[in-house]
């Protein structure tokens, strides 16, 4: 585990379902300087080994937290893009029945809600006429 790595990691601890960029921000305030590839390549290497969990939303860059192994689901607000976790819909894995799984034995169901926040929503209706 380099140092970078561990401020990757670290990073991602901080800012909870953080894109590359703002991981990659994060962890220059803690080293002074680390190159954009070098924060990919450790978010890669992080995720791969199970460290940390990458979500790729519909129209979003991909965003990472350190939340792993519970197979949690996500709330994404379609304005502002903040990403909150769900717990599993139904309390313990795959939380789905896919219905016709094709043989596929399913041991992860991967669910992202859409819809605004809390704050969008208030912004929105105050704005309505």
């Amino acid at each position: 585990m380099t140092a970078q790595r561990l401020a990757v990691l670290r990073s991602v601890s901080r800012r909870p379902h953080g894109t590359a960029e703002d991981i990659a921000d994060d962890a220059r305030g803690e080293l002074g300087a680390i190159s954009r590839q070098a924060v990919y390549d450790a978010l890669n290497v992080l995720a791969d080994n199970g460290l940390i969990r990458r979500i790729q939303p519909a129209g979003s860059p991909a965003r990472y937290e350190d939340r792993v192994g519970d197979n949690h689901h996500h709330l994404i607000c379609r304005d502002c893009g903040r990403t909150v976790d769900v717990d599993c819909a139904v309390g313990s894995a795959p939380c789905l029945d896919p219905g016709d799984a094709s043989g596929f034995i399913v041991d992860e169901a991967e669910v992202i809600y859409w819809g605004r926040c809390p704050d969008c929503a208030q912004a929105l209706e105050a704005a309505r006429p």
